[in-house]
């Protein structure tokens, strides 16, 4: 009878939670940033948007939409800056070159219309009232040969 009894738990198969126990190796995980070929995290996005209470619950799509968002918003911020860097034939991105890209680009300036970038400066500008007056420059006349005044003597 014991024989019987230790023949069936034997054939007991054992589970742990969801998972068989003594299966074969554990996939190795793969990031969702990297599933959604992003280089933000989506991870770090989905932690911050539950823990800052938006809403009381965060869908799975939620973190890499926008994730993917700020990440193009970025890289298009970061191109204008690089060639703004670039006319002023320098090598590193500072504030100073953040502003002009963010000013001369109507979408951009838009989006970041009341914000303030510290050190960033003031586009230059001139007003057209202050630019001295283009007067409609006239051929000046050859002088003509008058007549010779008489010489005094």
């Amino acid at each position: 009878m014991d024989a019987s009894a230790t023949g069936a738990v034997s054939k007991v198969k054992k589970y742990v939670v969801g998972r068989k126990l003594g299966g074969g190796p554990r996939k190795k995980a793969v990031a969702r940033s990297v599933k959604a070929g992003l280089q933000f995290p989506v991870g770090r996005i989905g932690r911050f948007l539950k823990k800052g209470r938006y809403a009381q619950r965060v869908g799975m799509g939620a973190p890499v939409y926008l994730a993917s968002v700020l990440e193009y918003l970025a890289a298009e911020l970061l191109e204008l800056a690089g060639n703004a860097a670039k006319d002023n034939k320098k090598s590193r991105i500072i504030p100073r070159h953040l502003l002009p890209a963010i000013r001369n680009d109507q979408e951009l300036g838009k989006l970041l219309a009341g914000v303030t970038i510290a050190h960033g400066g003031v586009l230059p500008n001139i007003n057209p009232v202050l630019l001295p007056k283009k007067t409609a420059e006239k051929e000046p006349k050859s002088p003509k040969k008058a007549a010779k005044s008489p010489k005094k003597a």
